[in-house]
C-alpha cells in the first residue's frame, strides 16, 4: 500500500487521527465505477477504529459498492494560507486522512441503530429527547425515494494522514502585505 511520499507531513499519531476524524463532519467516498471515478461526499462517524456512513438503500453508489468493495475515504480540513515572502513558498495549514479498505452494508438492526445514534449526536447533538429506536430504523421509508435508510461500515486495511500546521504569526489575513 502506498505511504504518505512527502514524509515531513505525515502524521501517525493515532490518537490525533482519530480525535480528527471524530471532529470532522464530511468526508469523500471514493468508488471505481467501471473504468470511471465516483466520489460521493457524506455524513459519517468514527467510531471503534471504523468509519460509517448512510444514505439511500439503492442508487448508483450502492450499486457501484456492490461491484466493487473497495474504496478510499478522505476526509480534509483547511485551516487557512501560509504567507511566505518567497511566492513558491506560500503554502496551506491543514490535515488529511485517507482510509482505504471495503465498505460494506450493515444488515444488523441493533448494529445500524447504534450508528445512527452516533451520527445523531454527532450532527445535532441535544437535538432529540429520547435514543433512536430500533423501530423507528426498521419502519423509515424516505418520501424522496421510497426505500429505507442503508448504513454502511469501512474497516480500514490502511490510513495515511497528512498535515501542515498552522504556523501562528504566519497565516495569511486579509488585507496583509508582504513584511
Amino acid at each position: 500500500m502506498d505511504t504518505v511520499r512527502y514524509k515531513v507531513r505525515e502524521c501517525k499519531d493515532q490518537e490525533k487521527i482519530d480525535a480528527f476524524l471524530k471532529r470532522t463532519r464530511i468526508g469523500y467516498l471514493g468508488l471505481a465505477d467501471g473504468n470511471a471515478p465516483y466520489v460521493v461526499p457524506l455524513n459519517y462517524v468514527w467510531m471503534d477504529g471504523k468509519l460509517y456512513f448512510h444514505g439511500a438503500g439503492d442508487g448508483r453508489r450502492n450499486r457501484v459498492m456492490s461491484e466493487n468493495s473497495e474504496v478510499c475515504f478522505t476526509v480534509c480540513e483547511e485551516y487557512g494560507t501560509i504567507a511566505d515572502p518567497v511566492p513558491a513558498k506560500t503554502d496551506t495549514a491543514y490535515m488529511s486522512v485517507m482510509l482505504f479498505g471495503q465498505a460494506e452494508p450493515i444488515a444488523d438492526l441493533d448494529e445500524a441503530t447504534g450508528v445512527l445514534q452516533e451520527m445523531l449526536n454527532k450532527y445535532v447533538p441535544g437535538y432529540y429527547n429520547r435514543p433512536l429506536s430500533k423501530q423507528h430504523v426498521d419502519k423509515y421509508r424516505s418520501a424522496v425515494f421510497g426505500g429505507p435508510v442503508q448504513v454502511c461500515r469501512l474497516v480500514p486495511r490502511h490510513i495515511t494522514a497528512k498535515e501542515s500546521p498552522v504556523m501562528e504569526g504566519e497565516m495569511f489575513r486579509t488585507g496583509a502585505t508582504e513584511r
